[in-house]
């Protein structure tokens, strides 16, 4: 039966690279897929999902005002839908999703839950109150903690004032625990800074 997923983790967890290595599975099993992404994430070029690790895949862009049922009605010749950077997408988008996976195909949406201030995006709001699956992308702090905030860097400082969202890869956003991010702890952190449970955090 069809689903909608929400597969989310905070910057650097390589949800880049997962999108493309299930959109990979799928083609193996010989699904027809598409790989889309708002057309806001520009970093790497509008057309292109891209990973840290080198692995990339042009991708269908989707526009804000892009309505995703009249979309599919365009594309039926896929199977199956993975929409990467899900955050930037509109709530209305994420229900237009949902009634795909609903009624037609499996939707599979990779994103982060939340801005470099702890705040949900409005799409992954919807997400994480439609998607019929969640799943989390962990990943580690330096400290050795599991990273859950998404911290914005300038100058080798931690920024905690802005507007949400601001375009940047790992030149101006770090993953981080929630207590480096609020003890502003990230120029020179180390492992050796800490001990004890942080260690065992992604378990």
């Amino acid at each position: 039966m069809p689903k909608l997923y929400f597969k989310y983790g905070a910057m650097n967890s390589s949800k880049s690279a997962n999108a493309l290595m299930v959109k990979f599975n799928y083609e193996e099993q010989g699904y027809r897929v598409a790989l889309l992404k708002p057309s806001i994430d520009d970093r790497d070029g509008t057309e292109v999902v891209k990973s840290r690790i080198g692995l990339e895949q042009r991708c269908y862009v989707i526009d804000e005002d892009m309505n995703l049922l009249d979309w599919y009605d365009a594309h039926r010749e896929y199977q199956v839908l993975i929409v990467d950077e899900a955050q930037f997408l509109t709530p209305e988008q994420v229900e237009q999703l949902k009634d795909l996976a609903v009624d037609e195909i499996p939707v599979l949406c990779f994103g982060l839950k939340t801005d470099f201030q702890t705040k949900m995006f409005p799409a992954s709001k919807r997400l994480f109150e439609l998607a019929d699956s969640l799943s989390e992308i962990k990943s580690v702090c330096r400290c050795g903690r599991k990273a859950e905030v998404n911290a914005r860097i300038h100058d080798g400082a931690i920024i905690k004032e802005g507007k949400q969202i601001l375009i940047g890869g790992n030149e101006r956003y770090v993953g981080m625990c929630y207590k480096c991010w609020r003890d502003n702890r990230f120029s020179g952190l180390s492992h050796s800074e800490h001990t004890g449970t942080e260690k065992t955090a992604l378990k």
